[in-house]
């Protein structure tokens, strides 16, 4: 084994770097598996707080929830006052609840129309 180190020191570093990755990804496994969920829920809270709760309108908003990962899907269904916003392949659903109670995300995402 030390031979093999010293013949290909490069090789044995990027060997050693991608156990270490792969322990660091099962030891996070969990935050890993939520991180999906995160981005769909995000977006959907801030936009209906931005939106219904601060008044603001629409372009601002999207713009204000505006990410690196972008979302696959987006529908703000004013009539009900709820978002639902899919990212990274999760779906997630806020709905303005009264002046008092804000925006809160619902259990159950809503469907998301077809475009």
């Amino acid at each position: 084994m030390s031979a093999f180190i010293k013949r290909r020191p490069f090789t044995s570093l990027l060997l050693l770097i991608l156990v270490a990755l792969a322990l660091l990804g099962w030891q996070n496994r969990v935050h890993l598996a939520a991180f999906p969920g995160i981005i769909g829920a995000y977006s959907a809270k801030e936009y209906c707080s931005c939106r219904y709760v601060m008044d603001n309108p629409a372009d601002y908003c999207l713009g204000y929830v505006k990410q690196y990962v972008p979302t696959s899907g987006f529908f703000d269904d004013v009539a009900n006052k709820r978002v639902t916003a899919r990212g990274l392949g999760s779906s997630q659903t806020a709905a303005w609840l009264g002046p008092r109670q804000g925006c809160q995300l619902l259990p159950a995402a809503a469907a998301l129309p077809e475009s």
